[in-house]
């Protein structure tokens, strides 16, 4: 530490008040398309409310509004933003004099009693003070900030997701309550044709080896209960998880009605510009690059020289024979300037450079992401909207074969691998209608989490 006078050192201070080492940060242009590949009709209003409700769903919104208040994710979200924000207060603090107060008390005396004793108390005060000069604590201060600004976005960002998987949670539920229902259909149609069967086994129209075949497609399909009950207990300890409960805990009643919930109406999904003032990630992403950026200012001015203000007073209150006593006060001024340190403090400039290069890059592969999620989404929406259409043809087509080869084997005017056949394909038909229709209600959930719907109107974008 080298001492210089403080007049001249007040000067300098002064002459270099203003100055701000480091970049001045500029956001990254987006440099994404202008539309996008895939139109879905739909209404913009429809964003301003709390996009799942257009599934007309209770059960659906209770889960989600309890998770937004109770899921543990949202809570370590929430507790990080209280601590980048306490990271401010301290930065901030920084910019303060700091003052330390001291006191002290004395007595003497000789246990011989031959000498007098005496008795004294002092107070004394320690300042300190180190300039911003060169901006380093004004970049910490930006650099903290931008990091609070991302911790309260995350919050959102984690809304969001949770909103989206409780709705592909609860579709997946829906889907195995609707396949474990149609099961009990098949299993019915199954027994009826394996009667008939039987019927005609017992009466010499029809072989046993039919009998056989009808039993074994009817063993088959109730084999299949066990992995829907799996699958039906995975989707409510998954809800359970995402709302903050035990799994187990979660008593979820089957709805009235067993069919997938249907959405009303997609929302248009505008430009892909429109992502950067709606994904939560994206501003995340954004604001954790203008932290990097303000680091790499926070690194370049331990480059430079720093100064300090020490001061410091001290008060003798007196003793027993001496009621006032002296009061000093002292201050001065300090330089610390480096010379050398094996660039240590160049490789810190450099450290601070390469992470704001890859935040840059995490930015850029968030952008990306998001709007192939978009674009996944739409392609999504279109296909499997026009194969529910075809199956919905197929099942009405299955369901008219089924019952005239059924009239017609009851005559005995159609073969059991013919009734067989129909039978097999009209419950394939049934299955693969109910998946394509909760496909379509996951691939609206996917295009509103992909979009960044907000998950509250009170909540937008920037707040």
């Amino acid at each position: 530490m080298r001492h210089v006078p403080s007049i001249a050192l007040a000067a300098l201070a002064a002459s270099l008040a203003g100055c701000t080492v480091g970049p001045d940060y500029n956001a990254p242009a987006p440099g994404v398309p202008q539309t996008w590949s895939e139109a879905v009709p739909g209404s913009e209003a429809a964003s301003a409310t709390a996009w799942w409700r257009g599934f007309g769903d209770e059960q659906l919104e209770t889960l989600i509004t309890t998770a937004l208040d109770d899921n543990i994710d949202v809570q370590i979200a929430v507790a990080r933003l209280t601590e980048a924000e306490a990271r401010i207060t301290s930065q901030r603090a920084a910019n303060w004099p700091s003052v330390d107060a001291s006191a002290d008390a004395s007595a003497t005396g000789d246990i011989s009693g031959d000498a007098a004793s005496s008795t004294g108390a002092g107070l004394g005060a320690a300042l300190g003070f180190v300039p911003d000069v060169f901006g380093g604590r004004r970049r910490q201060i930006e650099q903290v900030e931008a990091a609070a600004a991302a911790r309260r976005f995350d919050i959102e960002d984690v809304k969001r997701v949770t909103a989206a998987s409780i709705a592909e949670r609860y579709i997946e539920l829906r889907r195995s309550r609707a396949r474990l229902g149609l099961l009990t259909t098949s299993l019915e149609l199954q027994q009826q044709t394996l009667d008939i069967v039987r019927q005609r086994a017992e009466a010499g129209l029809s072989a046993d080896l039919d009998v056989q075949r009808a039993a074994s497609d009817l063993a088959r399909t109730r084999a299949q209960r066990g992995s829907l009950d799996i699958a039906e207990a995975r989707a409510l300890h998954d809800l359970a998880i995402l709302t903050g409960a035990v799994p187990g805990t979660l008593g979820l009643e089957p709805a009235a009605d067993t069919a997938i919930p249907d959405y009303s109406d997609p929302v248009a999904p505008g430009v892909p510009a429109d992502l950067l003032r709606r994904r939560a990630d994206l501003q995340a992403a954004e604001r954790d690059l203008a932290a990097a950026s303000a680091a790499i200012g926070v690194a370049t001015a331990g480059l430079y020289p720093a100064f300090s203000i020490p001061g410091s007073i001290t008060a003798d209150l007196g003793s027993a024979d001496r009621l006032v006593g002296d009061t000093v006060a002292r201050i001065g001024a300090a330089v610390d300037v480096p010379v050398f340190d094996g660039g240590r403090r160049r490789a810190g400039v450099d450290i601070a450079e390469a992470r704001a290069e890859q935040a840059l890059l995490a930015y850029r592969q968030t952008l990306l992401e998001a709007v192939g999620e978009v674009e996944d989404a739409l392609v999504s929406i279109r296909a499997v909207e026009a194969r529910t259409a075809e199956l919905e043809r197929a099942v009405t087509a299955s369901e008219q074969a089924f019952d005239q080869l059924d009239a017609l084997y009851r005559e005995g005017l159609a073969s059991f691998i013919d009734i067989l056949d129909a039978q097999r394909t009209l419950i394939d038909s049934r299955e693969s209608l109910l998946d394509s229709q909760a496909d379509h209600a996951l691939a609206v959930i996917a295009l509103h989490r992909a979009l960044g719907a907000p998950v509250d109107p009170a909540l937008t974008s920037g707040t």
